[in-house]
């Protein structure tokens, strides 16, 4: 299992809720609990649903999915140790024990894809 980050509501996400909400984003469920985005004429897990909806990414283009999929949600992008994922001016943050460190340019990470980080 990798690092995970969570989608956090201040008022928990019913699945006939999330369903609605998803697809007008550009996400679709694949099965009773994958959600998926396109790219490149492929489709690409972002998250699961677990009660609450969990990534575990392997890339930079996954984070930018789960912090746009959050946003449409009304939630908020959290990682295990609590640091906070924002996109500030249309670049991806990460807010963590009082620092902030810049992922990059939400954009070039979508247009960029899925591309896995490397070991």
């Amino acid at each position: 299992m990798g690092y995970e980050l969570r989608v956090v509501r201040e008022s928990p996400l019913a699945f006939a809720e999330l369903a609605k909400a998803i697809a007008p984003a550009g996400f679709e469920l694949r099965g009773s609990e994958e959600i998926v985005a396109g790219h490149a004429g492929g489709t690409h897990a972002v998250a699961r649903w677990q009660g609450q909806l969990v990534g575990e990414p392997g890339s930079d283009w996954q984070v930018a999915q789960l912090l746009r999929l959050s946003t449409a949600l009304g939630g908020r992008l959290v990682g295990e140790d609590g640091e906070e994922y924002l996109l500030n001016e249309g670049v991806i943050e990460v807010s963590a024990a009082g620092g902030v460190v810049e992922i990059g340019k939400f954009e070039e990470i979508i247009d960029a894809g899925p591309a896995a980080w490397s070991p």
